[in-house]
């Protein structure tokens, strides 16, 4: 028996062919990088872009999905050359062979951003994008470099920004060329000028938005080891906040747009006032304590000279002398009054003993010992009285006032310092004497010294 070759046969619905070529594509082949001119392009309500990529012998259809052309940096056109990063595919609805682009970028840029890679990657392995090589920016700032082109919109918006939050700062405009050429090397320039007059306390490095290649400059190898080697801090707004520079990463401080750069060094001028008043409310305090301590001080000193003022001293002593003088009566009196009552013991003995003889003696060793004290009595008197002229005489040879009052005088310059020396003064000072009575404030018209 013979086999149906019909039996054998698989047959695919046009359906089932184009989702078959469509799940071979996109299994079999990676994501490639396609570069071609855009024709054919249109843009439906969707948010989709349907264009054809052409070159001088072929061309293929692509789609780029509107999560994916949302992220485009620039707006594609008829006629541009591009570079699309896509996964080809199959539109199975018509069996037409596509591109599904997921990247796209201007043919040019492809080429710089390789080498913006490639140059980022090796001054990192250098360690150029360190945070420990970061300058700190100074809190009070009053000089600013400004490095950017001298007609652009950044340098009017800095400005604006600068002279609404705090026009003190003083800006000094570095003008140079941003793009082309020449921008990277008048740049470099400029760094070098504001790090030699060394009167700046930072340096703003701005420019406003572009692509790739209008941004080169700031991609430059020479310009990253310039900012590098600055030794005044430097912060860069280049672009707008989704563009990353080489300059970027090295500087000191990233601000996303150029007037962020510019806020981001100057104070509000609200804020700073705030610590003005809240520095002058801490100096008041301050004073207000010092005054007070330096009070409780001179009244302390006031009192200690009161304790310790030779008249005091003087009233002390006269005040200690009256009390061994007391003490001396005392003791007096208490030995008068023992003998009293010793001699009326013996009188009392003798009139009932009538001794004659004996009474005699007694009388005679009563009148010696009755002498005998008041000369002893005398003698300690005049004793006392004697140290106490003594105490009294050294207090006075000692007494400031004493010495003032023999023709002598005090000296004292117009902090108050005792003067004992010419040399502690100079032509034209102010010194005060103290005399016996009353002070003499005097100027010093010329000083000899021995």
């Amino acid at each position: 028996m013979m086999d149906n070759p019909q039996s054998r046969r698989t047959v695919y619905s046009v359906s089932e062919l184009n989702s078959t070529i469509r799940r071979l594509l996109e299994s079999e082949f990676p994501l490639l990088w396609v570069e071609g001119e855009i024709s054919n392009l249109a843009r439906p309500a969707s948010g989709h872009i349907y264009f054809t990529l052409k070159d001088s012998k072929s061309q293929v259809r692509c789609a780029m999905f509107k999560g994916r052309n949302q992220l485009l940096r620039f707006k594609p056109e008829n006629g541009q050359q591009i570079v699309i990063h896509a996964k080809p595919g199959l539109y199975e609805a018509r069996g037409e062979y596509q591109l599904i682009a997921e990247h796209m970028e201007a043919a040019g840029d492809g080429a710089l951003q390789r080498a913006y890679d490639e140059l980022k990657q090796r001054l990192q392995k250098e360690g150029l994008f360190n945070e420990n090589l970061k300058q700190p920016i100074p809190e009070s700032i009053t000089r600013i470099a400004l490095i950017t082109s001298g007609t652009g919109a950044a340098v009017k918006d800095v400005i604006s920004v600068l002279h609404r939050r705090f026009p003190a700062i003083e800006i000094n405009l570095f003008p140079v060329a941003v793009q082309g050429d020449q921008a990277a090397a008048q740049i470099i320039n400029a760094l070098r000028l504001a790090n030699e007059l060394n009167r700046h306390e930072v340096i703003l490095l701005v420019r406003g938005g572009g692509s790739l290649e209008d941004l080169w400059a700031f991609n430059e190898e020479a310009l990253a080891r310039a900012i590098s080697a600055s030794h005044l801090p430097i912060v860069t707004g280049v672009g707008h906040e989704i563009d990353f520079t080489i300059a970027d990463f090295v500087a000191d401080v990233r601000a996303a747009t150029p007037s962020a750069a510019a806020e981001l060094v100057s104070p509000s001028q609200q804020a700073y006032l705030h610590r003005i008043q809240a520095s002058q409310k801490s100096l008041i305090r301050y004073m207000q304590n010092r005054l007070e301590r330096a009070e409780e001080q001179s009244h302390w000193i006031q009192n200690r000279l009161k304790t310790q003022h030779p008249s005091n001293q003087l009233m002390q002593q006269s005040q200690h002398l009256d009390d061994l003088g007391g003490n001396l009566l005392s003791a007096m009196q208490r030995l008068l009054s023992d003998k009293k009552h010793r001699l009326k013991y013996s009188l009392q003995s003798l009139v009932n003993n009538r001794p004659d003889p004996f009474i005699e003696y007694q009388k005679i060793q009563l009148g010696d010992l009755t002498r005998r004290l008041i000369y002893l009595s005398e003698l300690n008197m005049t004793n006392r009285q004697q140290q106490l002229a003594n105490i009294s005489r050294t207090l006075q040879a000692v007494s400031p006032l004493n010495t003032l009052s023999r023709g002598y005088s005090i000296c004292r310059d117009a902090q108050g310092r005792t003067v004992r020396e010419a040399k502690q003064l100079s032509a034209g000072d102010i010194i005060t004497t103290q005399l016996s009575q009353g002070e003499i404030t005097s100027k010093v018209e010329k000083k000899r010294i021995s």
